[in-house]
């Protein structure tokens, strides 16, 4: 894929992103059903253009974190939904459970050869058995995250037409992976339907200056005067979250929103995320279902408490170190690539986030990015990570019909299609780490004004791409 995006500042770097032709549709729509109204941008959403092109007509001028000029989406959900060819949208159940087949087919065979041959009898070795045993907890590792995706399927409802085939379907291979599938489904589809909304969103929603600079202990107004955070610290917190970021969203909705109160459910007063007696995905008061949600979040919970009880049993049978490296390992594996593969979605210098007000449903759903995985992302995690932008505007095609959606779409987009394919799928590994750098907290550009002052940008502390604001010290 070749780069759209035009030359700008040579300190600064830029996401590469695919060739389309720009375009000038219509209106943005605050959601799938509701009525478009217009935007106030005439052109789209993140045209990498010059500086002294972009027309300020109604939020200012707004610099992204590369100091790429952006401007807001004034195409409808309808727009996308036209341009993807009518079969796309086809669902097979038989074609779907042929892939979950497949998924577990390759679980089961990978165990039975390991155990079959990876023995003292036939590799006397034991560092070479060693770390022949370490390659199969990350080759199962890959497999279950591709039964994962999956149950995702399930979940959006694009695995059949079928909903009674997709709930069991994913019930069934979630349970079996620890994850509570329709306390997930329903949180994930909040997710979907608020996506880059900082009041809202389920799912990585960003620190903004004030947030960070209590992390860190300073005040708003110092942050552009910090010193660059080491490299250890980001080495920390990037391996703290890809060890526990999965169970400490289920558990704590770590990363999630933290604003309960002014959800519409209503069942958040007095409640806000933390550990314990804070929201999680396991309590059916829990506000981020309502009250007709309480026995699926049951049902879940079922799901998991047979699942432990079959580990246990297992444990008990073999051995809490023959399941350490079948099963254990393997699920940590699974944690690490569904946090890799979200955080990656959604943090990204080129990405925006936004305020209630400022935010709806188009340019949300535009607010993310296609990464490329090669072979591991397109054939064993079925495509998740290379069509993401396509699945936040219509997530009930399946996974097979999604490269060609993507490509219709590109052109109704036009610039603002994202994709960071540089590198390949070292390149989707050394993102983490640049995201990372790159992408500490969130606010609005220098030049917002009305509106703009609503849609956020990352910004960090390291010295990389656009300085932060610089803020005067209250007087005292």
């Amino acid at each position: 894929m070749a780069s759209t995006a035009l030359p700008q500042h040579a300190v600064l770097r830029r996401t590469i992103t695919s060739t389309t032709a720009d375009s000038s549709p219509s209106t943005a729509a605050g959601s799938p059903n509701d009525t478009p109204r217009q935007s106030p941008s005439s052109t789209s959403l993140s045209s990498m253009s010059s500086l002294d092109d972009v027309k300020e007509e109604g939020y200012g001028k707004l610099i992204d974190t590369h100091g790429n000029v952006f401007e807001l989406p004034d195409y409808t959900v309808n727009d996308i939904r036209n341009a993807i060819p009518k079969h796309c949208f086809e669902r097979s159940g038989l074609r779907g459970l042929s892939y979950v087949a497949r998924d577990i087919g390759s679980l089961a065979i990978t165990f039975m050869v390991f155990n079959k041959f990876v023995t003292p009898e036939i590799i006397p070795s034991a560092p070479v058995r060693a770390a022949l045993w370490a390659g199969y907890t990350v080759i199962q590792g890959l497999f279950a995250t591709g039964l994962w995706v999956m149950a995702h399927e399930c979940g959006h409802q694009s695995f059949s037409p079928s909903k009674v085939l997709n709930d069991t379907t994913g019930w069934i291979c979630h349970s079996a992976l620890l994850v509570p599938y329709f306390s997930w489904k329903i949180s994930h589809g909040k997710h979907h339907k608020a996506t880059g909304n900082m009041e809202r969103d389920m799912v990585f929603v960003p620190k903004t200056r004030e947030e960070y600079a209590s992390r860190v202990g300073k005040f708003i107004h110092e942050l552009d005067e910090l010193t660059e955070e080491t490299p250890i610290a980001t080495l920390i917190h990037s391996i703290g979250q890809q060890l526990l970021g999965w169970p400490l969203y289920l558990f704590a909705n770590v990363t999630g929103h933290n604003n309960h109160e002014k959800q519409p459910e209503g069942r958040g007063k007095g409640k806000a995320n933390g550990y314990f007696t804070g929201v999680n995905h396991f309590n059916p008061w829990s506000p981020l279902y309502e009250a007709k949600d309480a026995k699926l979040i049951l049902l879940s919970d079922l799901g998991l408490t047979i699942t432990v009880s079959v580990l246990v049993s297992l444990c008990k049978t073999y051995g809490f170190q023959n399941m350490l490296v079948w099963y254990f390992l393997p699920y940590l594996w699974v944690n690490h690539w569904l946090v890799a593969i979200t955080y990656l979605q959604h943090t990204d210098p080129t990405l925006p986030h936004y305020s209630g007000g400022s935010w709806n449903y188009v340019r949300g759903a535009a607010a993310t990015i296609d990464r490329e995985f090669g072979f591991v992302g397109r054939t064993l995690l079925h495509g998740i990570v290379e069509t993401h932008v396509l699945h936040h505007y219509v997530s009930t095609i399946p996974f097979y019909h999604a490269d060609e959606a993507t490509e219709a779409i590109k052109p109704v987009m036009g610039r603002h299609y994202r994709a960071n394919v540089e590198g390949g799928s070292l390149g989707f590994l050394q993102a983490l780490w640049s995201s990372a750098r790159w992408c500490q907290w969130v606010e609005p550009s220098e030049g917002a004004v009305g509106e703009g002052k609503g849609v956020y940008f990352f910004r960090n502390r390291n010295g990389l791409g656009v300085p932060p604001m610089h803020l005067k010290a209250p007087k005292s």
